[in-house]
């Protein structure tokens, strides 16, 4: 009984975390976006992008400037709001495969060729180590001293978020990680509620740290303890009212001080 009664009466650290010019209690843990958030991925999701649609036009040639809009390609650069940017890679092949069908091929077919010319992009433009974005290593580790438990839930494929946390020397740091392969895309809030159960977190005790809308409405929608949007290039981010916060570098995230809770 005795026992009992000390565990009862445990005293538990609370941490009080500031984002910009907000402070959010009771805060255990953060979830983070891979691209674009943590990693600089813009001029490879880019390749790939193009790689796609030449492997497509190639095969039916004249559906290039309909791809090119489709996947949300612009002037050297991704519509940070648009399909490459913000879908997973099922996404992108049932977009692609939907441009293809628009020829007057079956679905099943379309479906194929899509299937193909993703492979072959794939091929041409082969995974590698993007940056990371600046003091993003020294952030994570800092917010995991802090007693936080960290995970990564991204639009890629969880076997990439993986080698990304390994990559990056995150293993220690990083608890849980997920993709976007198991039949779920952003913003469908259950990938957070999901994820947050792995970590071992309350959903509302939970922010989620992202760069696109898609993170900011699967947060809401998740009803986490906040949405923070981090926005590192100078685009025209017109959904920025969705988030709760909007911050420019990482080390806007800190730990400034903690209470103690008896429970």
């Amino acid at each position: 009984m005795m026992t009992d009664n000390i565990d009862k009466n445990k005293e538990v650290y609370l941490p009080i975390i500031r984002c910009g010019n907000r402070e959010f209690r009771d805060i255990q843990g953060i979830v983070f976006d891979k691209d674009g958030t943590l990693e600089d991925s813009r001029a490879f999701w880019y390749d790939r992008a193009i790689a796609r649609i030449q492997a497509i036009e190639s095969r039916i040639p004249g559906l290039e400037s309909l791809l090119t809009k489709t996947f949300g390609i612009g002037a050297n650069s991704l519509n940070p709001a648009g399909l490459m940017a913000v879908g997973s890679r099922r996404d992108n092949h049932i977009a692609a495969a939907g441009c293809i069908a628009s020829t007057g091929r079956d679905w099943l077919t379309a479906m194929a060729i899509a299937k193909a010319a993703f492979q072959a992009a794939d091929e041409k433009v082969p995974p590698r180590l993007n940056p990371l974005y600046p003091q993003c290593l020294e952030v994570i580790r800092y917010l995991h001293a802090a007693g936080l438990q960290l995970a990564i839930l991204s639009s890629d494929t969880t076997a990439r978020v993986e080698q990304f946390v390994k990559e990056n020397h995150l293993l220690n740091y990083i608890k849980i990680v997920r993709g976007c392969d198991r039949g779920l895309s952003k913003p469908d809030p259950l990938l957070l509620q999901e994820t947050c159960q792995a970590l071992g977190t309350a959903v509302d005790k939970t922010l989620m740290v992202g760069d696109t809308r898609a993170d900011w409405e699967m947060a809401k929608q998740a009803k986490s303890a906040a949405a923070i949007a981090i926005i590192w290039q100078p685009e025209n981010h017109q959904d920025l009212q969705l988030a709760d916060v909007v911050i420019r570098e990482l080390t806007a995230i800190s730990v400034i001080r903690g209470e103690f809770s008896v429970h």
